[in-house]
């Protein structure tokens, strides 16, 4: 029989991400993500909420980005996969943490909020997932793009920044 771990978390980060670099130069960035479910109670009709909190690790390239670009309080969209791993205290005590291992992230929100444009973003392990990096080298090139008269013009002309995707 087949199994399958996947995990799908839209959310908003309670803190900044934390970068460190492994011995190979790899980056790994963790984060916090805060998912809340509200309903209404049906005994004494308040409502109520239920905030949980997710730990994140990214890899490698998509370390970077998130990273970079991510802030407290950005709302995103993280597919991936859990993990426990076991580890020692200071005492010298075994714990375990299960934690997701993101494949995907997508900020959603607006600016205010340090999310950003809404495009898909994948770690690509073999160089096949995240598109290149865009880059303003200013001084030369083509002529400035330009709407074509017919279209109107879109609610996206200020999204024009340097976030590489």
């Amino acid at each position: 029989m087949a199994s399958v771990n996947k995990v799908i978390i839209v959310g908003n980060l309670g803190r900044d991400p934390e970068t460190r670099y492994m011995p190979n130069g790899e980056a790994v960035t963790n984060i916090a993500v805060a998912t809340t479910e509200s309903w209404k109670d049906k005994n004494s009709g308040e409502k109520k909420e239920l905030t949980e909190w997710h730990r994140i690790t990214f890899y490698r390239k998509l370390a970077e980005i998130a990273g970079q670009y991510l802030k407290k309080g950005s709302q995103i969209y993280v597919e991936g996969r859990l993990q426990t791993r076991k580890w020692q205290d200071k005492e010298g005590v075994e714990r375990y943490t299960t934690e997701i291992i993101a494949d995907t992230m997508q900020m959603l929100g607006s600016r205010q909020g340090g999310g950003g444009g809404g495009s898909s973003m994948d770690d690509g392990g073999y160089g096949g997932g995240s598109p290149a990096p865009r880059q303003n080298m200013g001084g030369g090139g083509g002529a400035p793009r330009q709407q074509p008269a017919s279209r109107p013009a879109s609610n996206f002309s200020d999204m024009d920044d340097d976030i590489p995707f």
